[in-house]
């Protein structure tokens, strides 16, 4: 037992470092690392079945009843918040490319984004959806592509970060701004954790012409959003999407009695051996943890992907990718992937380890996003949590408590009652 209580103070001083690493990162960089992963993982244009809510007062408005992005035909200026893979990209795109006249060779639309890459994907999808219009140019007013002073630029859009494209319209004059007629900022909560940005992005704004449409999208709406949105988008119409209240009904929840980690991967292994299950996701609280049962999965002969914080985004969008297609079955992340990634084929999510924040209380929000990758698009899902110690028993009562849902207790040692809770 001494071992047992060594081992646990190990791994507790593991996940304490790795919040402390976490916390070094600056919001800036986890937004926005975050924000790129998902524009990754999603390579194609996505349909979406998620309502918008306008909040418009006219109800003359042409916006006032609107249910859809693709309804919006986005005519005046905007504000939105809109979450990963709403399609408000392809929205801002569409406006942009139905107001350039393809006759006039200089730049008509301006689309700033927080960081280099998020520019660069963006990009792609101008690209992606422009190729059927193909006398409309694109150029990336970022850093490192130098242009000749004095020159002109002929492409109709422009997309790039705040700085160079600020130079690019003041400094050396390769944009006229009385010309632009769609002014896009995309990403602003990620925008505004750099002041700069912020800077930089107004001074742009001031020196459009007033009939100029500008278009701002939030993934959040906090208060510096807010106060940041107002001062760049005048006379707003807003729009958010409507969050359907999460549930968990269709989520069938259980929990598995343990004593040591070795434990834990005996009941996975007789999970797998009595159900059929499409893809799981594993979730582990060091990453650590999270190697050492993707080796022990692997030995078994699972097609076995490892997701964790310290390989770069496009390493994890590679990894996730991957898994998409399915060819990996089993997916083992640390809570870097408890949002925002949607894999329908996805049947069961497993919590090696409960989520627990920086003081070792239950984080019931990272609980409801992990568990939330299943049971996703109106299917049943399943949620296994793995219960190795008076403590995590505790902890696991108290997301109980919470969510006034009940966690039925599992045997994992009988065949036909996991076979029961599969069908």
């Amino acid at each position: 037992m001494a071992t047992d209580s060594w081992a646990q103070a190990v791994d507790e001083q593991e996940a304490a470092a790795e919040s402390v690493r976490t916390n070094q990162l600056t919001q800036h960089e986890l937004t926005s690392a975050q924000s790129l992963l998902n524009k990754l993982i999603r390579s194609n244009l996505v349909n979406t079945t998620n309502q918008v809510e306008v909040l418009q007062k006219d109800p003359n408005s042409p916006l006032y009843s609107v249910k859809s992005f693709e309804e919006l035909r986005l005519p005046q200026n905007l504000i939105a918040q809109s979450q990963s893979g709403t399609g408000k990209t392809a929205a801002f795109v569409l406006a942009m490319l139905s107001h350039v006249d393809p006759n006039n060779r200089y730049p008509q639309c301006l689309c700033v984004s927080p960081t280099y890459e998020l520019a660069l994907q963006t990009g792609k999808v101008i690209e992606q959806m422009g190729k059927y219009y193909p006398e409309v140019k694109l150029v990336y007013a970022i850093r490192g592509n130098k242009l000749q002073r004095g020159m002109k630029l002929q492409e109709q859009i422009v997309i790039g970060t705040p700085g160079t494209m600020l130079d690019w319209c003041s400094k050396f004059k390769f944009i006229d701004p009385k010309k632009i007629k769609v002014f896009v900022l995309d990403e602003a909560d990620v925008m505004i954790a750099t002041q700069g940005h912020q800077d930089q992005s107004i001074r742009i704004q001031r020196m459009l012409p007033k009939n100029c449409q500008m278009l701002l999208f939030s993934a959040t709406f906090e208060e510096s959003v807010w106060n940041f949105a107002q001062r760049i988008v005048p006379d707003p119409n807003i729009i958010k999407l409507k969050r359907e209240e999460e549930t968990l009904d269709t989520i069938k929840q259980y929990y598995v009695l343990c004593n040591s980690k070795e434990e834990k991967f005996q009941a996975l292994c007789n999970i797998y051996g009595a159900i059929t299950i499409a893809q799981a996701m594993i979730f582990c609280h060091t990453r650590k943890t999270a190697g050492w049962l993707a080796g022990e999965l692997s030995r078994e002969g699972h097609q076995v992907a490892l997701l964790s914080g310290e390989m770069q985004v496009e390493q994890r969008a590679a990894v996730i990718e991957r898994f998409r297609d399915g060819k990996e079955k089993v997916l083992v992340t640390t809570n870097v992937c408890a949002r925002g990634i949607d894999v329908e084929q996805v049947s069961v999510v497993i919590n090696f380890d409960l989520p627990v924040d920086k003081d070792g209380n239950p984080d019931n929000e990272t609980y409801l996003h992990r568990i939330g990758r299943t049971g996703r698009f109106g299917k049943r899902g399943l949620a296994i949590n793995m219960v190795d110690s008076k403590m995590s028993m505790n902890i696991m009562n108290r997301i109980q408590e919470h969510f006034n849902k009940k966690i039925e207790k599992l045997d994992t040692d009988d065949l036909d009652e996991i076979e029961k809770i599969a069908s």
